[in-house]
C-alpha cells in the first residue's frame, strides 16, 4: 500500500519560511513526477509545484519566485521550501504524483498557517 507522509507545517508570520517534506513508500519513486498541492478552506485543491523525473520544475504563478520544489530520490522524499510566506498561502499542503494524481495516494497533509 502506497503512503505519502507530509510534515514540516506550522504557524509562521508573514514573510517567514517553512520547509515541507513528503516521504513516499512508492516503488521506483525516481521515475515519477511529484507534486505539492494545497487546499484552503472552501476552495478546491490546487497544484502548487511539480518536479519531473529529470528535475524539471514548474510552479503556480502565485508562488513563483517564493517556493522551491526539490527531491531526493535516495530518500524517496520531495521537499517544498517556502519563503516570503503570505497569509494567502494558508492551507493544508499535500503531495501526490505530479501527473495523473492518484486519489488513493492522498495523505493527511500538513497544515501551514501564515498569520501575525
Amino acid at each position: 500500500q502506497v503512503q505519502f507522509v507530509e510534515s514540516g507545517g506550522g504557524l509562521v508570520q508573514p514573510g517567514g519560511s517553512l520547509r515541507l517534506s513528503c516521504t513516499a513508500s512508492l516503488r521506483f519513486f525516481n521515475i515519477y513526477a511529484m507534486g505539492w498541492y494545497r487546499q484552503a478552506p472552501g476552495t478546491q485543491r490546487e497544484l502548487v509545484a511539480s518536479i519531473t523525473r529529470t528535475f524539471t520544475t514548474n510552479y503556480a504563478d502565485s508562488v513563483q519566485g517564493r517556493f522551491t520544489i526539490s527531491r531526493d530520490n535516495a530518500k524517496n522524499t520531495v521537499y517544498l521550501q517556502m519563503n516570503n510566506l503570505k497569509p494567502e498561502d494558508t492551507a493544508v499542503y499535500y503531495c501526490n504524483l505530479g501527473n495523473n494524481v492518484r486519489p488513493d495516494y492522498w495523505g493527511q497533509g500538513t497544515q501551514v498557517t501564515v498569520s501575525s
